[in-house]
Formats: C-alpha cells, structure tokens, sequence
C-alpha cells in the first residue's frame, strides 16, 4: 500500500514538483518575491543567498514563472563552474544569439541583443544564475562590464546572482568591490521557523485533504531540529516519517519514528 493511501492523502504535497499556486508563504518566500518585484521596477543587480534547500531557488522560480513573457525575458544559467568564455556562449544562447568564439565579439553581439530587447521589443532581460558562489573572479570581474549601459548610467537588465552564504563572503573582497557596490537588492534566506515548520507540515496534509492530526505534538521541534531550517530536507524528512508510520500501521507519528526516519536519512546523506 502506498503511504498516501494508508494516511488518506489525495497527493503528495511534500514531493519536489509541486505545483507553485500551491508555494507556501513563508517569510523567506514573502520577503524573496517582495525584493523581486522591487527589483522589477528599478532594475539592476540582486544578491539572494542561503543555504542549501531554504527555498530561495524557489522563491526566484516563482517570481520568474509568472512574468508577461512579452515584457520579460527570463535567461537561466545554472552552470556557473565555467571560465569567462564558456559563461559568455550561455548567456548568448540564453538570448537567443549564435555563440561566437571570441570574447570581444560576444560581449557586442550580447550588448546589442540586450539592447534591441530593450529599446525595440521593450522587453527586459532576467538573467539569473544560479549557484554563483563558484563563479570564477574573472566572471564576476565582467559582469560588471556586461551591465554597462550609456557609460554606466542606465540598467536595462534585472541581474539575478543566486547562492550559498558563502558568496557573501567572496564579494565582500576588495577585489569585487566595484561589483558590490551596484547590488541594489540584497537579501539572505533563514529558512523556515519553528512555527513556520509546524504550520508548513499541517498546511500540506490540509491540502492533500487530510485533515485529522497526523503528527504528535511533541514531534515538531524534533523535526526542526532534523531539518536545520531546510524546506528540502524537511520535505524529504517528512515523507520518510508517513513512510515508516504506513509500514508500522501506526495512527499518530511521534518522536521514535522521527529518529528512525532522521537515520535513514543520514545514512544515504
């Protein structure tokens, strides 16, 4: 029998692929789509960090999945261990243009492709990478110079740098001040609260149409404290908790097989 059945769950709210009308507002996500739209209107570079699975990727993804596709045009590299060159031919495929060999001539042919978007489409560029804390200096050094418009005075392009805390960190080094100093956005995800945790798991068995407790009071600290603020980990966490209650035929879950479910996770971590 699957677990859903056995706990009288329509779908899997906790999976990977969840429909996003379906996101759940935490503060992270609420504080992510309001600097996003911020950033919509003035343009220019946002810094968006936290650990693994605190759902900034998320948040991002689903700021980016509900913009006017005349308006907007959304370029997505999540390949950032790669040298200038290469980064340069996946931004020009992104926008739509021939990857041509040399750097010079990408950095026109990407400049004047932002340009016609701009000024002739009347469209604006969302580029986002992902993953940038492995960006290499040398590609963040030309980020800068890729976002020069008019001798600096302009910004047609909303610039998306996604990643770890540890990027921070890197462009905190003088050798990047110049890039720091044109982030206008910056904003560092905690991940989900002890409230939020709890209310994040009772929200989804609502809406796979459960509606009877299905975990023990006493189990949501232990779950918070297994998950360390990750949305990822908690989801994963939690399936694997549904899982070992279908297989032990138990009502409620609690602390135990939490535990058990926390060390099943560990092994394979």
């Amino acid at each position: 029998m699957q677990y859903e059945a056995y706990w009288g769950m329509e779908m899997n709210p906790f999976q990977k692929n969840i429909d996003e009308k379906y996101s759940y507002q935490s503060n992270d996500f609420k504080q992510i789509i309001g600097r996003l739209e911020h950033l919509k209107k003035i343009k220019g570079i946002g810094l968006f960090t936290g650990s693994s699975g605190t759902g900034k990727s998320f948040g991002i993804r689903c700021f980016s999945s509900k913009l006017n596709q005349n308006l907007f045009k959304v370029v997505y590299i999540a390949l950032s261990t790669v040298t200038v060159l290469e980064f340069y031919k996946s931004l020009a495929l992104g926008l739509g243009l021939e990857p041509l060999c040399k750097k010079v001539d990408l950095y026109k042919s990407i400049q004047d492709r932002i340009i016609t978007l701009v000024s002739n489409k009347k469209t604006t560029p969302l580029i986002i990478i992902d993953e940038a804390q492995y960006l290499k200096t040398e590609v963040l050094n030309d980020i800068k110079l890729l976002l020069n418009f008019k001798m600096d005075s302009v910004n047609n392009v909303i610039f998306v740098l996604s990643g770890q805390p540890v990027l921070n960190n890197i462009l905190s080094k003088n050798i990047h001040d110049a890039l720091k100093q044109r982030i206008l956005i910056n904003y560092n995800a905690d991940g989900l609260s002890l409230d939020e945790t709890k209310d994040y798991i009772n929200s989804r068995l609502k809406l796979a149409g459960v509606h009877d407790p299905v975990f023990n009071d006493n189990t949501y600290e232990a779950i918070y404290s297994c998950a360390n603020t990750s949305v990822r980990r908690l989801n994963h966490l939690v399936e694997k908790c549904l899982l070992i209650g279908a297989k032990e035929s138990i009502k409620e879950i609690d602390t135990n097989i939490v535990m058990l479910a926390q060390n099943e996770i560990e092994l394979f971590s």
